[in-house]
């Protein structure tokens, strides 16, 4: 088998198969209690016997995800955005940005629980927060990047700033922009599940929690499995996205 023309589907597979393998190998070879470590069979059983509330509150946390990478990407694109419309806004608003990046998500957590309470709307604004810098960044270095051939042609004929501003600098911005969206979906993830680990009533951080204080380290395990499955197939569904919108870059 020629292992570079095998298809991503198939790599995935079998790295999966290997990762699988190896657990289970250091789970025998180490003779360590289920309760600390627990072999993928039993995890695999957790998950098919709780399938009902593990995809409950999946849902929970999907929403979260995908309502603050909305969000975020917004938010950082309009950043981005205004950052490069005006000079004003970037010599007050970059400084922010960066000084921004100085203060721990997980020191925000707790008091995004007490402004916005313990629903949904807390969580979104935690994965928004943290995929809100990469993308800003992204989509800013790529305005910045700009071929100066095509912003001189532009002047030369005349356009004006809001035209080189959309119809240049924007077009050939985004491959950069599809970096930042393809980090966001990586990252999206780790926002919602730690506002789920600050305080929450629902979602796969809340269940690994309690599961945890339980001693139910298999339950855990499966939700992780979960979590870990809806970040590839955000990431993989963005990607294709991007792919297909932004296809002289594939």
């Amino acid at each position: 088998m020629n292992i570079h023309k095998t298809s991503p589907g198939l790599r995935l597979l079998l790295i999966t198969a290997g990762l699988l393998a190896l657990w289970q190998a250091i789970v025998w070879l180490t003779n360590t209690p289920h309760f600390i470590l627990p072999g993928p069979f039993r995890v695999l059983r957790a998950l098919w016997e709780q399938r009902s509330l593990i995809g409950e509150h999946a849902l929970v946390t999907m929403a979260e995800i995908i309502m603050g990478m909305v969000l975020g990407c917004l938010l950082g694109f309009a950043s981005a955005m205004l950052l490069q419309w005006s000079r004003s806004f970037r010599v007050w608003l970059l400084p922010v940005l960066i000084v921004s990046q100085a203060i721990p998500v997980f020191a925000l957590a707790p008091i995004l629980m007490i402004w916005l309470g313990y629903g949904m709307a807390s969580k979104v604004v935690m994965a928004a927060l943290v995929i809100f810098f990469p993308v800003t960044s992204a989509c800013y270095d790529g305005l910045q990047r700009t071929s100066r051939d095509w912003l001189q042609l532009a002047q030369t004929m005349g356009a004006s700033h809001a035209q080189v501003l959309w119809q240049i600098r924007l077009p050939a911005a985004l491959p950069s922009l599809a970096s930042g969206l393809r980090v966001a979906a990586t990252v999206a993830p780790i926002g919602a599940v730690i506002g789920e680990w600050v305080g929450s009533s629902s979602g796969l951080g809340y269940l690994m929690l309690h599961a945890n204080a339980r001693m139910q380290v298999d339950t855990v395990f499966a939700s992780l499995i979960v979590l870990a499955s809806l970040s590839l197939l955000l990431y993989f569904s963005v990607d294709y996205v991007l792919r297909k919108l932004i296809f002289w870059t594939a």
